[in-house]
């Protein structure tokens, strides 16, 4: 017998081809997460938008109909015109507060801090937001009172007036600054540190200053992921609740307390869904426009 034939001996048999496994299709995948977000976002979105539409009665609280009078008492009335007005100014102040002071943080835990010493600086950072938001805004209340840790400090060096921040736009934002920085920071950390290095370094071996270089490389580059914080921040500033009424008082109004108060308290659902969808398109409109127009000036950048 050759050696050819012994190998062929030993040689195991044949196996029959497999089919290649079948893969499960995108759809099928995506199906669950569909079905979540339909039943837990848009089921009572959709519902708000139905509800808006309904007409209040004090005896029945809500009558099924189909009328605008809801959208229109809005628009007609000027309280709550200056309600949406100083959510849109409070939020957008607070938002440009935490865009300036977190972008030098961002920058220096990227750039300037040992991997532990970030680790740590990080920690402290994110420490506030395992409290909630109530707590904190108490702690701010102690502080910005007129007998209060600020006021008692300011005693020291011989200060006894009133501070009067308290029940005022200023505590609102300050309030509103100190939630919504640690997502500020984050957010731009990450983005400052994919940013390469190197693109500084040569910048700056061409001549260009340190602050040439943050405008006209660092920042450019990191424009997407602050316009991600930018929007974050604002979006939160806009629906918050506890900050306005702990900080700003009973007659300081924004729209997310005066949406709870039209459902909760006036019992009116129908208008409370229609300020509710207003508030909501208000900050989609504008998150989608400013994205819109940041997203092409970053392509022209980028060209």
């Amino acid at each position: 017998m050759s050696m050819s034939d012994t190998v062929a001996q030993m040689a195991p048999p044949d196996r029959p081809d497999r089919r290649p496994p079948r893969r499960i299709g995108a759809p099928f995948l995506t199906t669950p997460a569909l079905v979540f977000v339909t039943i837990g976002l848009l089921a009572p979105l959709a519902l708000m938008l139905r509800n808006s539409f309904n007409r209040f009665d004090p005896a029945e609280l809500m009558i099924s109909a189909f009328t605008a009078e809801n959208y229109v008492k809005f628009f007609t009335d000027a309280f709550y015109q200056e309600v949406l007005l100083r959510t849109l100014g409070i939020s957008a102040l607070a938002t440009a507060i935490c865009l300036v002071a977190g972008v030098p943080v961002a920058y220096f835990l990227a750039r300037h801090v040992s991997a532990f010493a970030k680790r740590m600086l990080l920690i402290v950072i994110l420490v506030p937001l395992l409290i909630g938001n109530a707590v904190r805004t108490s702690a701010w209340m102690l502080i910005l009172n007129d007998r209060g840790v600020l006021a008692s400090v300011l005693g020291v060096f011989g200060y006894e007036g009133p501070l009067g921040l308290m029940y005022t736009a200023t505590a609102v934002t300050i309030g509103l600054v100190s939630v919504l920085l640690p997502f500020m920071i984050i957010t731009l950390n990450s983005v400052f540190e994919a940013i390469d290095a190197n693109l500084e370094d040569a910048a700056g071996s061409l001549g260009a200053t340190h602050l040439t270089v943050m405008r006209r490389v660092v920042l450019p580059l990191a424009l997407p992921g602050i316009l991600a914080g930018t929007v974050l921040c604002f979006i939160l500033s806009m629906n918050a609740y506890a900050t306005p009424v702990l900080l700003g008082g009973p007659t300081f109004h924004m729209m997310a307390p005066t949406v709870y108060q039209q459902v909760a308290k006036a019992m009116n659902w129908p208008f409370g869904s229609a300020l509710a969808f207003i508030l909501m398109s208000v900050t989609l409109i504008l998150t989608v426009g400013v994205s819109a127009l940041v997203q092409r000036k970053y392509r022209r950048w980028s060209e």
